[in-house]
């Protein structure tokens, strides 16, 4: 019994250190993400969007740097991004490096690996090489589209729901009927015609015609003001609060899962067993990213549950770990492909898996050993 509670409180110690260590930058995060949805027009990043190749590689490099979303809110801004304009293959890029080439991402990185910096540079180095040889990949061999369903490019065209009668324009027949209520409190229907024409007679719905100049000096209280709603701070209030507490649900409960997982790897399974494991030139890169792919972290806090396995796992595998899962986990895969073919999303996800494996081995050999 007493073994029991020591290794309940062991988990539990575990698990709050890992979530309390990234609950901020969680939050900053979403933040973050929060005022990049609602703030930054897609257009504008369609007029910056270079022609060249390369330099579409870059863009979305910087893209990531600029823009801290999560790999959780990625898949939806990228789509509207690929309506407004933005070639396929800077988008997948874009998806692929954003949630890691960002402040945020790097402060944690930084912060969690404090006796060992270089985790951090070395993190950012190894998702831009991916990028750049993912993207020449792509744009070399990548012929036709690779998207589930075409997507149309959006229009600047508006619908407004006025309520509106139209005959044929907005000439004399455009008219607007509108319920009034007098005040003596009893309701009638008011009719009257739009038009450009100020010396006309308007007919008001009364028995007699009134002749004047189109003065109204009555005061119409529409309540509907029209079907718009001119309330628009407190709307988008409340889009970025809804934004905000979704995506802040959405991370904590792959975080507490993360947390609550590595916990309980680190009560129950031997030191020795995970040394095992961990030291191993190979096996450890490709388990930590079997790992990472299972746990479907959040980039800002991925690093502080790596950070624990450091007794155990080499710096190499903890890199794997690191970059590989916010490119492609559970979550991700199953959110691309409700944009792109699954043959599309299967040979991206080997090319990424390849290339993390290879570049983390090398960075290991060369920079962390």
């Amino acid at each position: 019994m007493g073994l029991v509670i020591y290794e309940t409180k062991h988990v539990f110690s575990a698990f709050m250190g890992i979530f309390l260590d990234a609950l901020p930058f969680m939050l900053l995060g979403v933040l973050l993400s929060t005022v990049v949805e609602n703030f930054i027009p897609e257009a504008f990043i369609r007029r910056m969007t270079p022609r060249h190749p390369l330099g579409g590689i870059l863009f979305a490099c910087v893209l990531g740097i600029m823009f801290p979303l999560c790999e959780c809110g990625m898949i939806p801004f990228v789509r509207r991004l690929m309506r407004k304009g933005m070639p396929v293959y800077i988008a997948v890029i874009f998806i692929l490096v954003g949630p890691i080439l960002n402040p945020i991402v790097f402060a944690s990185t930084f912060m969690a690996f404090r006796g060992e910096p270089s985790m951090a540079y070395s993190r950012m180095g190894l998702t831009f090489g991916v990028a750049l040889i993912v993207g020449l990949l792509l744009t070399r061999f990548l012929k036709g589209s690779p998207l589930r369903h075409p997507i149309e490019n959006e229009t600047n065209t508006h619908h407004h729901d006025h309520n509106h009668h139209k005959n044929g324009g907005s000439g004399p027949g455009h008219r607007a009927e509108h319920l009034h209520a007098d005040e003596h409190g009893r309701d009638r229907d008011h009719q009257h015609g739009h038009s450009n024409i100020h010396d006309h007679d308007h007919q008001h719905g009364h028995s007699n015609i009134h002749n004047h100049n189109h003065n109204h000096d009555h005061v119409h209280e529409h309540d509907d003001h029209h079907g718009h709603n001119h309330s628009h701070g407190d709307g988008r209030m409340m889009i970025m609060f809804s934004h905000g507490t979704t995506e802040l649900f959405e991370m904590s409960k792959y975080l507490m899962l993360g947390a609550f997982l590595t916990a309980l790897i680190q009560t129950f399974v031997s030191q020795d067993s995970l040394s095992a494991i961990g030291q191993g030139p190979f096996i450890s890169h490709v388990f930590m990213m079997g790992f990472a792919y299972l746990l479907s972290l959040c980039s800002t806090t991925d690093a502080f549950v790596a950070a624990s396995f450091a007794n155990s796992f080499s710096p190499g595998s903890l890199l794997a770990f690191l970059v590989f899962g916010p490119m492609i986990d559970v979550k991700s895969t199953l959110m691309m492909l409700s944009i792109f073919k699954a043959r599309f999303v299967l040979t991206l996800s080997i090319v990424v898996a390849v290339t993390v494996l290879a570049g983390s081995l090398l960075i290991m050999h060369f920079f962390i050993a």
